[in-house]
């Protein structure tokens, strides 16, 4: 018999530590109307976070978390230099599964049209799966690299069906540093 998960996934979604400082970058559409925001690592430790600041049209959003020694973070790549066909890795918080690991190739760049035509227009597709709760999460080439931050899907079911957008890591690293 096939096993049901059943969690309240209010507000539940990823991020990446962009810095040995704190900063957080995950998707404005995670944290957004939030009153209270938490950060659960990786290690199992737990943080209180501040929002830094939204970019609404882009869907991305900094937090910050203090810790008393330096974290480990993410290193970014160069989203321009992305190829369709590269292998890629996604990372995040599916359902709650935390640490999900999931494969798959760059499917086509430049993608328009997925969301409001007055929001960011120009997704990386990828067939690596993304579903609810991979949201703010990283896309990785294969040297370990951010490429990406994993968007949205598009979806009759609700569920992941092979087709998953990211932000480029340039556009998204660019907004980051205007919102710190």
């Amino acid at each position: 018999m096939p096993r049901k998960f059943k969690q309240e996934l209010r507000g539940l979604g990823t991020g990446m530590i962009m810095d040995e400082k704190g900063y957080i970058l995950t998707n404005n559409h995670v944290v957004a109307g939030a009153t209270e925001i938490k950060v659960l690592l990786a290690n199992g430790k737990r943080y209180p976070a501040k929002l830094i600041g939204t970019d609404p049209k882009t869907d991305l959003a900094v937090i910050k978390i203090s810790a008393k020694d330096p974290l480990p973070h993410v290193v970014f790549g160069d989203s321009d230099k992305v190829e369709v066909g590269q292998w890629v890795v996604a990372i995040g918080h599916p359902r709650g599964l935390d640490q999900t690991v999931t494969q798959g190739i760059i499917s086509a760049k430049h993608r328009r049209g997925i969301m409001d035509p007055s929001s960011y227009q120009d997704y990386l597709q990828t067939d690596a799966a993304i579903n609810p709760g991979n949201s703010g999460g990283p896309l990785l080439n294969l040297k370990g690299e951010v490429i990406g931050v994993n968007a949205a899907i598009a979806t009759q079911s609700g569920g992941f069906e092979g087709i998953g957008f990211a932000i480029p890591s340039n556009m998204a690293l660019h907004i980051a540093k205007e919102l710190i």
